[in-house]
């Protein structure tokens, strides 16, 4: 599996802020945007369960089951059973039929996201490529993975047709998770935390650690550039820090006990 090393970071980075929707996509983003906005409320609940960004929530519904709240988020089956495709079997325990949230939830963590996972931009690109899979990547590097870039300037042919099937002359028709991302953040309605590095965990005094202490400070200044926060600079990351935090990404820090 690739590592998020700085030079995939740029390269995560460079494509979304160079990222330019195609025209013939354009009112189709626009109507998917809108509806993950419509829903943005069921999307947060799993969030506040998960520790999960609301946003990633959103354009991985989309992506697995087209916005279809009798889905399940894992691969697009239906509620009413556990998953038959891969990964098959799940949610591993409780009943269906299952209701989406749970089903949601159950998703993530098979996926070990949370809150510790680094939500930055390209921390989120590299979870979203990552939760589909490295074929593209891996395979056909010539092929930037239509999963993320679908539907804009990044991408123009190339697919899986079926699993372990590929034709370099098939198109994805999919707007992909990054050009969803892209317009979500045009609009204003999604802020990605800054450094790609673990977030420090909540606590009452400043960490003993340096390095750690270095962390919270840093995040306490880059919060501070938002309007109507005001953060002192002490490396505490305590209730002032974790509101601001919450204000800017919808979540508190990592071990908060109100999140």
């Amino acid at each position: 599996m690739p590592s998020l090393t700085a030079a995939l970071r740029n390269e995560y980075e460079t494509l979304f802020n160079r990222c330019v929707i195609n025209p013939g996509k354009a009112k189709l983003v626009a109507g998917l945007v809108d509806k993950l906005l419509t829903n943005r409320g069921r999307y947060e609940a799993v969030s506040k369960l998960s520790g999960v960004p609301w946003h990633f929530i959103a354009v991985t519904h989309n992506m697995e089951s087209s916005q279809n709240f009798a889905r399940h988020l894992h691969n697009g089956d239906p509620l009413t059973a556990r998953t038959v495709q891969v990964p098959a079997g799940r949610p591993a325990s409780g009943s269906p039929p299952f209701t989406w949230e749970a089903s949601a939830v159950d998703a993530l963590a098979m996926k070990k996201l949370g809150p510790d996972i680094d939500w930055s931009l390209a921390g989120t690109l590299y979870r979203l490529e990552l939760y589909n899979g490295w074929g593209y990547r891996t395979y056909h590097p010539e092929t930037l993975s239509p999963y993320l870039w679908g539907g804009s300037n990044h991408y123009v042919s190339g697919k899986y047709v079926k699993d372990g099937v590929w034709s370099p002359t098939a198109v994805s028709d999919q707007c992909g998770a990054a050009v969803l991302l892209r317009r979500l953040a045009e609009l204003g309605q999604v802020r990605f935390v800054a450094a790609a590095q673990t977030l420090p965990r909540y606590a009452t005094t400043r960490p003993k650690e340096a390095a750690v202490a270095n962390q919270v400070e840093a995040l306490q200044r880059w919060l501070s550039g938002f309007p109507q926060i005001f953060l002192k600079v002490d490396g505490v990351p305590g209730p002032n820090t974790s509101n601001a935090y919450k204000a800017v990404t919808g979540q508190y820090l990592p071990g908060d006990p109100r999140g």
